[in-house]
């Protein structure tokens, strides 16, 4: 009975994640099974969650000055290579904006696409380093809900559709996320690199605006499956539109505990202080409206009268 049930189990691992996958790609590195990518993942969340603030906790937070300027331009011409290459691969070229196949076949053109999607995969497994410099720079308060979620579901869609699906219609929402990742790691490069300079990096905030959009985008562009049929899978959306609408929501909180609510606190802070400073007489020290000249001696005030304290 045992030998049956084993045998049934590694028939279904094969057909998932043999039979089902892009015959091309199934045996590139990390993609003919789950395991080396999730034990990257297990391994991330165990660093982030447990070793790493153990690690940190007497320990000063790391400058790492150096490693993010390289790290971040590396990020900055990774990401600029996916976009032109999607650009000039796929979709200013051949792809269609309403609905696009997958072409598995070993022409070079589909191809270079699968390969582009592959490195958009690696690109998501370098991204980790991201939480784990936060955690070595002890900034824990980076170190969100939507930061790690954000960093667990992505090397998870993209080995998919690496393994799965490497080309079509679902290559859009790489193409843009490429593009906000080369803004948003570009501002990240010009704060390590000028740190006194951080605070006129104004189109920060817009960053958070940005990858909005992106999401609006993804969720417009995918809906085109429901109506189209055009031999990419109809039934991504279901994982694609909820993952847009729960990404959007998530990062438009972020942006208002960030910026809005933010501002609403200076406005408030400033209002109370110029508050304080029309009614400044109130908080002159006590000695003032004594009618005598006083002292402060040992935390207390003594009045002094003909210049003898009593």
């Amino acid at each position: 009975m045992a030998n049956i049930y084993n045998n049934s189990l590694f028939r279904f691992w094969h057909y998932i994640f043999h039979d089902l996958s892009d015959p091309r790609t199934q045996n590139w590195f990390l993609l003919s099974s789950p395991v080396p990518g999730a034990s990257i993942l297990i391994g991330y969340h165990y660093f982030v969650h447990s070793w790493g603030p153990k690690y940190m906790e007497h320990r000063k937070p790391y400058q790492l000055k150096n490693i993010l300027v390289v790290y971040n331009f590396l990020q900055v011409l990774l990401s600029v290579w996916i976009f032109v290459e999607g650009l000039d691969a796929a979709w200013l070229t051949k792809y269609s904006w309403k609905c696009e196949p997958v072409d598995f076949s070993e022409s070079p053109d589909a191809l270079r696409i699968a390969r582009a999607v592959y490195v958009y995969f690696l690109a998501k497994l370098t991204e980790l380093l991201d939480t784990v410099f936060f955690v070595l720079r002890k900034k824990e308060r980076q170190v969100t809900f939507l930061h790690m979620y954000h960093h667990t579901v992505m090397p998870m869609i993209s080995w998919g559709a690496a393994k799965y699906y490497p080309g079509g219609h679902g290559t859009l929402i790489g193409l843009i996320n490429s593009f906000v990742h080369i803004i948003m790691y570009t501002y990240y490069l010009l704060a390590a690199l000028l740190p006194q300079y951080q605070k006129y990096l104004w189109w920060k905030k817009y960053i958070t605006t940005l990858q909005m959009g992106q999401f609006c985008l993804a969720f417009l562009h995918s809906s085109q499956l429901i109506l189209h049929d055009c031999g990419y899978p109809r039934w991504s959306v279901i994982l694609t539109l909820p993952n847009a609408i729960f990404f959007y929501f998530l990062f438009n909180d972020f942006y208002k505990n960030a910026y809005k609510d933010r501002n609403a606190r200076k406005l408030k802070s400033s209002l109370s202080n110029e508050k304080i400073e029309a009614n400044g007489s109130l908080s002159k020290p006590v000695t003032d409206d004594l009618e005598n000249t006083s002292k402060i001696t040992n935390g207390r005030i003594q009045v002094v009268k003909d210049g003898k304290e009593d």
